[in-house]
């Protein structure tokens, strides 16, 4: 019992710490280009990664006031976005989902060749950018409290409450705006594009602005990830994360405020507590050793989440808060 209690307060930890606030910022995103607006944007983790390089870069290598490496990830986000839906949001849906998943995998080879060590100190990242951000905590940041039977440092209590206030703040601004005009618009457009053509309004134009909003969003979740780990390394930001965001969506409920960020601290609550939890049987031995290693758990436990999804597509294709219409959706 004492190593299943312990297995539930690291999962609670892990399901409302930083990483959960990165996942759910990413998740936001996803959810105002894809669940509202129907956009296919399979390279969400790319804005993660210029958000978090636009501090680390600013900070340590140009010498710059850490608010002003803020605006330039936020600035290099928007870029990004304007050079990726340019070309292709008058084109089908499929040509935005390749071009955002080959710019991601992209960008993440490039910030660790070799020509771009200079700038990016290639695949050792950068470090030492968030001594400005922590020296604002309200409390000690070298302490460690105990919250929830786990302890945190300072540090991470402090990221972690500026996280949470960013993505209050962010699906506050998502549900103003799906309730405005320009909220209809865009679920409209997720609807029959060639519909609301007819009627006299910019698709394109409505299409870019979601892109670029749910790329900020993006940006702002790798610049909570960057500050809450320290450092700043392209192999933090594969895609992986952004499909781990899509399943973070889906399982909370597309097309809902709340459903992106519901879904990440449940996503994150799950694989910690699967990982916790398989290592705890196999140590007591109500697992057998033969049959599964304590090596085996990393691997183990994604198998069991995706098993896990694919009931909840069977069962609840909406997700927890989703609603079976907003997925009935043809993207384009």
């Amino acid at each position: 019992m004492g190593e299943f209690i312990d297995a539930l307060a690291i999962a609670l930890k892990a399901g409302i710490g930083f990483q959960a606030v990165f996942l759910a910022l990413l998740a936001l995103g996803i959810n105002m280009q894809f669940g509202y607006t129907g956009l296919l944007n399979f390279g969400q983790i790319a804005f993660a990664m210029v958000g978090a390089y636009g501090i680390a870069v600013s900070v340590s290598q140009w010498g710059l006031n850490f608010w002003v490496g803020v605006a330039i990830g936020i600035a290099a986000a928007v870029a990004l976005a304007l050079l990726l839906g340019l070309p292709t949001l008058r084109l089908r849906a499929d040509y935005l989902a390749i071009a955002t998943i080959a710019s991601a995998e992209g960008l993440r080879l490039l910030f660790r060749s070799v020509s771009a060590t200079p700038v990016t100190n290639g695949s050792r990242g950068i470090s030492g950018f968030n001594s400005t951000f922590r020296e604002l905590a309200p409390w000690d940041t070298g302490r460690r409290y105990r919250i929830l039977g786990t302890f945190w440092s300072g540090a991470d209590l402090w990221v972690t409450t500026v996280g949470w206030t960013l993505v209050a703040l962010g699906c506050l601004l998502v549900w103003s705006l799906v309730r405005s005009p320009w909220g209809r618009v865009v679920k409209s457009i997720r609807e029959d594009e060639d519909a609301v053509r007819a009627l006299g309004k910019n698709v394109y134009v409505y299409k870019m602005q979601a892109l670029v909003l749910g790329g900020v969003f993006g940006a702002l979740g790798g610049m909570i990830y960057a500050i809450g780990t320290g450092s700043a390394t392209p192999d933090q930001y594969q895609n992986a994360n952004t499909f781990l965001a899509y399943a973070a969506l889906i399982l909370g409920g597309a097309a809902r405020v709340l459903g992106p960020v519901v879904g990440a601290m449940l996503m994150y609550f799950i694989i910690q507590f699967a990982d916790s939890g398989l290592r705890s049987l196999i140590e007591t031995g109500v697992i057998p050793e033969g049959l599964l290693s304590t090596t085996d758990v990393a691997q183990i436990r994604f198998v069991i989440i995706g098993l896990g999804l694919i009931l909840l597509l069977v069962f609840r294709p909406q997700g927890i808060f989703g609603d079976r219409r907003e997925v009935m959706l043809d993207a384009r």
